[in-house]
C-alpha cells in the first residue's frame, strides 16, 4: 500500500537501525528474560530508546532518539520524522488494541511510524513493522481505535477494506467518518453502529447504565417519544420491529430495558376524540402516537435532516422532513390488521398541523 508520494529521509539507514534494534532486543529477550518480562507497558519504551540509542551511534540519527512519554503518540522520535509506538503483551499472540483514530496526540512533524511489539509471554519475542500494515480494524473501548495484529497478511489492512490510505485518512478533519461508512455498509438487517463519530451524535452515551424502571416517568417519556420519531418500524408489524430501538436505548441512552414491546402496546384498545370525530378501537401504539405528536413534532424540527436520514435509512431534507416522517409511519401501519379502517396519515396531518 502506497503511504506517501515523497521518498522519507534516509528510511533504508533507519531501517537498519530498526532491524538492529529488534535483532538486540531479541538478544536480549533470550539471554536475560526474567528481566525483559518485567518490562511492561511504560516500562519497556526507555528501555527500546536506549537500546536504539546504542546503535544509532555512528549513525544518520546519532543523539536524535528521544522518548516522548506520557499519552503522546508515538512513544519514541527519531530525527523528528520517525515514529516508534511501542506495545506489549503477556498473552502468547500478536494482537492488542492500538491507538486512537483520531491521533489527537499524535507528535508534530513525525510522518513515518513503525510498530514495536514485544510478546513477554513465553518464548518473549520482539517485532517490529511499519504502523499501519497492522491495523486490521477498528474497534471500540472509550473511543474507536485501531486494532493492531502482527501476522496481519499483505492486503488485508483496515485501509484495504476501506480503499483509501491511511495517510489520507489521518489527515482528514473528520478521520472515523470513512470507517463509519466502512462499517455501515457492511450492516446486516437490524444491526446497527453501537459508537458513532462526534460529528453525528450529538449527545454521547452516559458512563452509567440504568435500567428502564429505574428512569422518571419524564424520562421515560421523552425518550419514548423520541423513539417513535426515529424508528417509524415500530408502526408496522415486522417480528423485529423492535430490535433497533432496542439497541439504540442501549448505546445510545445506556438504557436497558428487557420488555421494549410493553412500552408501546401494553394496554390494548381504545376509542380516540380528534377534533368533533370519534376513531373507533384505535391499538394502543397508535393512542400513544397520537397523544404525543406535538413533542415529536419538536424533535423532528430540533433533529437535522442528516441525522434523521440516518436513523430512518432514507433521505429527507430540512423542508420536507415532518412529512417524510409522517409518510413513513403511514407506509408501515399499512401492515398492521386492525389499523386498517383508520387512514393514519391524514390524522397525524391534522394532529401535526392543527
Amino acid at each position: 500500500m502506497i503511504v506517501s508520494v515523497n521518498p522519507d529521509p534516509q528510511r533504508k539507514e533507519f531501517d537498519l537501525l530498526l532491524n538492529s534494534t529488534i535483532s538486540e532486543l531479541n538478544v536480549h529477550a533470550k539471554n536475560s528474560s526474567k528481566k525483559v518480562a518485567t518490562l511492561l507497558g511504560r516500562n519497556l519504551e526507555p528501555y527500546v530508546k536506549d537500546v536504539m540509542t546504542d546503535l544509532a551511534v555512528g549513525t544518520a540519527f546519532e543523539n536524535s532518539i528521544e522518548l516522548i512519554g506520557g499519552q503522546k503518540f508515538p512513544d519514541i522520535v527519531a530525527k523528528k520524522y520517525y515514529g516508534i509506538e511501542v506495545k506489549t503483551t503477556t498473552q502468547n499472540h500478536w494482537k492488542t488494541t492500538g491507538n486512537s483514530v483520531l491521533e489527537s496526540t499524535r507528535v508534530d512533524d513525525v510522518e513515518r511510524i513503525f510498530m514495536l511489539f514485544a510478546k513477554l509471554a513465553s518464548p518473549i519475542e520482539f517485532r517490529c513493522r511499519p504502523y499501519e500494515e497492522v491495523l486490521s480494524e477498528v474497534v471500540v473501548t472509550h473511543s474507536p481505535r485501531y486494532l493492531i495484529d502482527m501476522n496481519l497478511e499483505e492486503g488485508k489492512t483496515i485501509f484495504d477494506k476501506i480503499k483509501m490510505p491511511y495517510d489520507t485518512i489521518r489527515k482528514k478533519d473528520n478521520p472515523i467518518r470513512p470507517i463509519v461508512d466502512y462499517y455501515k455498509s457492511k450492516l446486516k438487517p437490524g444491526e446497527e453502529l453501537w459508537w458513532m463519530d462526534a460529528e453525528n451524535n450529538s449527545k454521547p452515551s452516559s458512563i452509567v447504565i440504568r435500567i428502564w424502571n429505574n428512569l422518571s416517568l419524564k424520562e421515560k417519556q421523552e425518550l419514548k417519544n423520541r423513539a417513535m420519531t426515529y424508528f417509524p418500524e415500530l408502526f408496522g408489524n415486522s417480528s423485529d420491529k423492535f430490535g433497533r430501538l432496542a439497541i439504540w436505548l442501549v448505546t445510545r441512552e445506556a438504557v436497558v430495558c428487557p420488555n421494549v414491546r410493553d412500552l408501546f402496546t401494553a394496554g390494548g384498545k381504545s376509542d380516540y376524540l380528534i377534533g368533533k370525530k370519534t376513531y373507533k378501537k384505535v391499538p394502543r401504539i397508535f393512542l400513544n402516537l397520537f397523544d404525543n405528536v406535538p413533542s415529536i413534532v419538536e424533535t423532528i424540527i430540533n433533529t437535522s435532516a442528516f441525522e434523521l436520514s440516518e436513523y430512518w435509512e432514507t433521505k429527507t431534507t430540512e423542508k420536507n422532513k415532518l412529512f417524510d416522517w409522517i409518510e413513513l409511519v403511514a407506509e408501515h401501519s399499512k401492515k398492521i390488521q386492525n389499523a386498517k379502517h383508520l387512514n393514519i396519515k391524514q390524522i397525524l396531518t391534522d394532529i401535526a398541523l392543527k
